[in-house]
C-alpha cells in the first residue's frame, strides 16, 4: 500500500491510495491530512494544478492534473487545526 508520495518536490502521506486506468492514462486517488502550520504551503501547491508525481513505493513517475479536489470544512486556520483533503490526479496525456 502507498503511504506516500511526491508532488512537485513535496512530501505527502496519504492513505487510501486507490490507482486505476482511465483511456491508458494513469489516475491515482488519495487522502492526506494537512495541520495549521502547513495550510498555506499546501493549497499554493495545488492552485499550481499540473504536478510532477513521483510514487516512490511503486517506482511511478508521471505528468499529473487535478481531477478532482475536495477538503473538510476544518478552518486551517485556527492554530492545532487538522483537515483531511481528498485529491485526484489523472496522467497527462
Amino acid at each position: 500500500m502507498v503511504k506516500e508520495l511526491i508532488l512537485n518536490k513535496t512530501i505527502l502521506h496519504v492513505d487510501n491510495f486507490e490507482e486505476t486506468k482511465v483511456n491508458g492514462l494513469l489516475k491515482i486517488s488519495f487522502a492526506f491530512k494537512v495541520i495549521h502550520e502547513e495550510y498555506h504551503d499546501i493549497t499554493t501547491l495545488l492552485y499550481e494544478g499540473v504536478f510532477d508525481v513521483i510514487i516512490p513505493e511503486k517506482k511511478l513517475s508521471f505528468r499529473g492534473e487535478i481531477q478532482n479536489y475536495s477538503t473538510s470544512i476544518t478552518n486551517l486556520y485556527q492554530k492545532g487545526s487538522i483537515g483531511d483533503f481528498q485529491l485526484t490526479l489523472l496522467e497527462k496525456a
